[in-house]
C-alpha cells in the first residue's frame, strides 16, 4: 500500500485508554450539574468559554461542560492520533485507507504557489489549471461572448450530478444568491425521478440554457441518465442536429472519452482528482456551475474562506481549535450521553439549504461501524444531522427540543448583518436566535412559572427544563468567504469525529451496494417477457409484480 497507507490503518483503542476512562468519570460527575449551576459558579464563562477562527466566533458555554471536561477531550484526541492523522492528511498520506487514496481536499483551496503533494507530485498547480480554465469559460458565459447553437447568450445553468455533485453547489448557489450575477440563473437536477428534470427544464428556452454534467467516470447511473434526458430535450427544442450539444453541455469528469462520445467538447471538460471525495468537491470543478452564477472573483474569495479555515486547523493547539472543540464535544455527547442527533439551526433563510448538506457530510463520512483496521467500532459513532433555518423551525420542531425527552445538542448559526436589511427584522431574527439558545440552557423552573399568577394545574406543562446544550457560531455577514469558512469548519469536524472514533471517514461503501442491486434489478422492472423472480425474496419478488402491474407489463 503505497502514500504510508499501512501508518493510516493504525487505530488506537481509545475506549481501553487511561484518558477515556477519566473522561467516562468525569461525565458521571457532569451529569448531575445543570446549565444553570455551571454559569452561577463561573459568571465568566460567557467569555471564557469561547473561540474565533477566521470571522467565525464559536461560543460553546452552553454546554454541558466545564474547563476540565475540554482537557480531557482534547487528551483523549491526543491519544486518538488526531493531530498525527491531521498531519498526515495535510502531507498527502492515504488515510482513506479502504480506497488507499489520499485525503487532500484541502488542495483544492491551497493558493498558489503553496506546495501539497500526492504521491511524490504537487497538486496544487494542476489545480490552479482547472481553476484557471474553469474561470476563462465561466467569464465567457457572464460576458455574453458564449452564445449557444442558435446565437443567443445563456442565461440559464443547470447542474445535472448527485450526491456531493448536486447538494454543494445547490447549496451554495441559494447560500451565496445575493451575488449572482442578474441575468444569470442555476437550476440543480439531481433525483433520477423524470418529474425533477421536467420541473428545472419545461419552462426555458433550449437556445438559452447550458448544462453541467457532473461525474467523475461519467458513469453514473442517475447523473448520466437525467444528462441524457437533457440532452433529447435540448436537441428537439433547437430542432438541430447531434453538433447543437457542444455548445449547451460542459463536463466535470475525468472520462475524456465518455464525455466525447456524448457529444461534449472536452476542451469544455473539467477535470478533479481521486483525493478528492464527492462529499468535499464542490470548491472543485464540481462547483462551475456556482462560479458561472458568482463569478471567479466571488468563487475565488470563497476559496480563500476555506484556506484560512485549513490553516487554522493545521496550526492551532486542540484547546483553541475550532473543529477540534466542535468535534470533541459531539463525541461527548454521542457516546458519553447517548444523543443520537444533532440539530443545525442557521438563522439566515439562505442557509435553508446548509442542514441538507452537512447531513451528507457527516453521515456519508462518519455512518460506520468497523474502524480503519477492520475491527468493530465500541460505542456508537455518526449524529443524525437535521435542521431548518430560524425563525420556521421555532414553529415546528423546536417543542421537542425544549420540552421532549430526547437530549439534542444543537449549533445555532447566526450573523450580524443581513445580505438585504428592512428596518428592524434582522435585529429580531437575532434576538430569536440568542433567545432561543438561551431558554434551551436555563430554562424555567415551577416556581418561575407559578410566580406568573399560572394556575397549579397548568405549571408542570409551561415547565422548561434547561440544561439543552448547544454552541453559537456567528459571524459578520454571509459572504462567500464566510461560506467557505463555515463549510470547512464542518468537514474538519467530522474529522476530528472520525479520529476520535478509529474510522474511515472518506470512503462509502454502504452507498456502492444499493446502486449495484439497482442495476441487478431494473431489467426485472423492465423487460417485455415475465420476469424470473426466483432468486428474490418474496417481498421484493411481490413489490416488482405490483410495479409492473401498474405500467401495464406482463407478471
Amino acid at each position: 500500500m503505497s502514500g504510508a497507507g499501512h501508518d493510516a490503518a493504525a487505530v488506537t483503542d481509545v475506549t481501553g485508554s487511561p484518558e477515556w476512562k477519566q473522561l467516562a468519570e468525569h461525565a458521571e460527575q457532569v451529569r448531575a450539574l445543570h446549565l444553570r449551576q455551571l454559569f452561577a459558579d463561573d459568571p465568566d464563562r460567557g467569555t471564557t468559554m469561547a473561540a474565533r477562527a477566521g470571522d467565525l466566533y464559536l461560543d460553546y458555554s452552553k454546554h454541558r461542560a466545564v474547563p476540565q471536561t475540554l482537557s480531557l477531550l482534547m487528551a483523549v484526541a491526543r491519544v486518538a492520533g488526531v493531530e498525527e492523522l491531521r498531519d498526515a492528511m495535510f502531507k498527502g498520506r492515504h488515510i482513506n485507507t479502504t480506497e488507499d487514496r489520499a485525503v487532500l481536499h484541502v488542495a483544492l483551496r491551497a493558493p498558489r504557489g503553496t506546495r501539497l503533494e500526492v504521491d511524490g507530485h504537487d497538486v496544487v498547480p494542476d489545480v490552479h489549471q482547472v481553476l484557471d480554465r474553469m474561470g476563462e469559460v465561466a467569464t465567457s458565459i457572464r460576458s455574453g461572448s458564449w452564445v449557444g447553437a442558435t446565437g443567443k447568450r445563456i442565461t440559464t445553468v443547470v447542474n445535472i450530478g448527485i450526491g456531493g455533485s448536486d447538494l454543494g453547489p445547490a447549496m451554495a448557489y441559494e447560500a451565496l444568491r445575493d451575488y449572482v450575477q442578474p441575468g444569470i440563473e442555476c437550476r440543480f437536477v439531481s433525483n433520477i425521478d423524470p418529474v425533477d428534470l421536467f420541473n428545472k427544464t419545461h419552462d426555458l428556452d433550449p437556445a438559452e440554457t447550458l448544462f453541467v454534467a457532473s461525474s467523475k467516470t461519467f458513469t453514473t447511473l442517475e447523473t448520466l441518465t437525467n444528462a441524457s434526458a437533457a440532452r433529447e430535450w435540448l436537441l428537439h427544442g433547437l430542432g438541430q442536429g447531434d453538433g447543437a450539444v457542444a455548445r449547451h453541455f460542459v463536463a466535470v469528469s475525468t472520462n475524456r472519452a465518455a464525455v466525447e462520445k456524448f457529444g461534449i467538447d472536452p476542451s469544455n471538460m473539467f477535470g478533479f482528482w481521486d483525493w478528492v471525495g464527492g462529499r468535499y468537491s464542490y470548491d472543485s470543478a464540481i462547483g462551475f456551475s456556482l462560479m458561472v452564477a458568482i463569478g471567479p472573483e466571488a468563487f475565488a474569495d470563497m476559496l480563500g474562506g476555506f484556506h484560512a479555515i485549513d490553516e487554522h486547523f493545521q496550526n492551532t493547539p486542540l484547546e483553541a481549535n475550532l473543529p477540534a472543540i466542535q468535534g470533541m464535544l459531539n463525541v461527548w455527547y454521542n457516546n458519553l450521553f447517548g444523543a443520537e442527533t444533532h440539530a443545525v439551526l442557521p438563522y439566515a433563510q439562505r442557509l435553508s439549504r446548509f442542514p441538507a448538506y452537512l447531513q451528507q457530510l457527516t453521515m456519508e463520512s462518519n455512518g460506520k461501524s468497523v474502524r480503519r483496521d477492520g475491527t468493530p467500532v465500541e460505542g456508537q459513532t455518526g449524529e443524525i444531522f437535521w435542521g431548518e433555518p430560524g425563525t420556521n423551525g421555532q414553529h415546528a420542531f423546536y417543542q421537542l427540543i425544549h420540552q421532549g425527552t430526547k437530549l439534542i445538542p444543537a449549533d445555532f448559526i447566526g450573523f450580524g448583518l443581513a445580505t438585504h436589511e428592512t428596518g428592524e427584522q434582522q435585529d429580531l431574527l437575532m434576538a430569536n436566535c440568542f433567545a432561543q439558545a438561551k431558554v434551551l440552557a436555563f430554562g424555567r423552573t415551577a416556581e418561575e412559572v407559578a410566580s406568573e399568577g399560572t394556575p397549579a394545574s397548568l405549571v408542570p406543562h409551561k415547565v422548561m427544563p434547561g440544561n439543552h446544550p448547544s454552541s453559537m457560531i456567528v459571524a459578520p455577514k454571509l459572504t462567500p468567504a464566510v461560506l467557505g469558512q463555515l463549510i470547512a469548519l464542518y468537514e474538519h469536524t467530522v474529522f476530528v469525529e472520525g479520529a476520535v472514533w478509529g474510522i474511515d471517514s472518506f470512503d462509502q461503501w454502504g452507498v456502492e451496494l444499493g446502486k449495484v442491486m439497482a442495476m441487478q434489478l431494473a431489467p426485472a422492472l423492465t423487460g417485455d417477457g415475465v420476469p424470473d423472480l426466483t432468486d428474490q425474496d418474496s417481498s421484493t419478488a411481490a413489490l416488482v409484480r405490483h410495479y409492473r402491474q401498474l405500467r401495464g407489463r406482463s407478471v
